[in-house]
């Protein structure tokens, strides 16, 4: 079993209770890393925005940072917006990263839940599924540091063509990061990545049959069994109350602003309450609640990763490191002892 941590850089309160500057809220994330590394985390992840709320909009360039303070942890992005990159770029910093990591950068590569880096970057959403699935073609080929040779709609063509710098390894582990679609699924499978499932609302069970899918999708494209993790969000502190009434002030400011923006109704507690619940996508609690839970979703899914995110709205930067610390030093330990019972 292994364990990771994402975060968003979450514009995040100071002690005045006033929102922080971006460029200390990204230094907090930096010392959130070295902590998770320190204390023996698999992975650790920072996702990409383009939004006052989340302040990591160049992920790659956190991690380069990430890279040279840390040891061991496996570096991810969370995810990084394929559709609206160059995948030649995105392999070249990944590739940088590798080396400034000797060998720890492991890229989840995605479409995004949020569609504000289109307009940033002048692409058109009609060409939402188009952007993405050529993107990916493109970048399963570079992985391996093979010359590609490619041809497509949405981007030059390429002839042969070796991008530099070389790897120092066969190939860069590189997931694909999916939310919910059957295609996304599909499309994981297809190019032969492993598979990141992002569970951020109703009941993890329901995503039992994209676990399934993918794994029978690899079977007809004759390829042996992939990987499958899982990302959720979560906050754990010395009880389930305690930890509660840590969170949900943060969660519900950040839901409801994401909920003006979308046209949805504000959170309510009995939603967080089922949201944290056994059934529900949020692992908020006690470190043996949050371990209770992970065992209980890990199996019923068959996964043998979880990554949880960590940071949660506008909430303390000494929230999230009493949360890291906790995750790391009592629920990951006390998960691989439920695992063996």
């Amino acid at each position: 079993m292994e364990f990771g941590l994402h975060t968003f850089g979450d514009a995040t309160n100071g002690p005045s209770n006033q929102l922080l500057d971006d460029a200390q809220v990204l230094r907090n994330v930096l010392e959130q890393a070295i902590l998770a590394d320190h204390l023996g985390v698999d992975c650790f992840g920072v996702g990409e925005h383009h939004r006052e709320d989340f302040v990591i909009s160049a992920p790659e360039t956190m991690l380069a940072g990430i890279a040279t303070k840390t040891n061991n942890v496996r570096l991810n992005t969370a995810v990084t917006v394929l559709s609206t990159d160059d995948p030649v770029r995105v392999y070249q910093r990944f590739a940088t990263i590798d080396a400034l990591s000797n060998g720890r950068a492991e890229p989840i590569l995605g479409r995004g839940s949020f569609t504000e880096s289109y307009s940033l970057f002048g692409f058109d959403l009609s060409d939402y599924d188009d952007l993405f699935e050529e993107r990916l073609q493109i970048f399963s080929q570079l992985r391996d540091g093979s010359p590609v040779t490619w041809q497509g709609r949405t981007r030059s063509s390429l002839q042969n063509q070796v991008v530099y710098p070389r790897l120092e390894r066969p190939q860069m582990k590189s997931w694909v990061g999916v939310g919910g679609s059957q295609e996304s699924v599909i499309r994981a499978a297809r190019y032969d990545f492993p598979l990141m499932l992002a569970i951020i609302g109703g009941s993890p069970t329901r995503f039992t049959s994209f676990v399934d899918q993918y794994h029978n999708a690899r079977k007809q494209f004759n390829l042996p069994v992939g990987e499958v993790a899982i990302h959720c969000p979560g906050h754990i502190a010395e009880t389930d109350e305690k930890a509660k009434q840590t969170v949900w002030p943060h969660l519900q400011k950040m839901y409801a602003k994401i909920g003006r923006d979308r046209g949805w109704p504000p959170m309510r507690y009995d939603q967080f309450q089922f949201g944290t619940s056994p059934d529900g996508a949020m692992f908020v609690g006690s470190p043996e609640t949050v371990a209770r839970k992970i065992v209980d979703v890990t199996n019923h899914l068959g996964v043998n990763r979880f990554d949880m995110k960590y940071s949660n709205g506008t909430m303390p930067h000494e929230d999230c490191m009493d949360s890291i610390k906790l995750f790391a030093t009592e629920v990951i330990p006390r998960v691989r002892e439920l695992r063996e019972e």
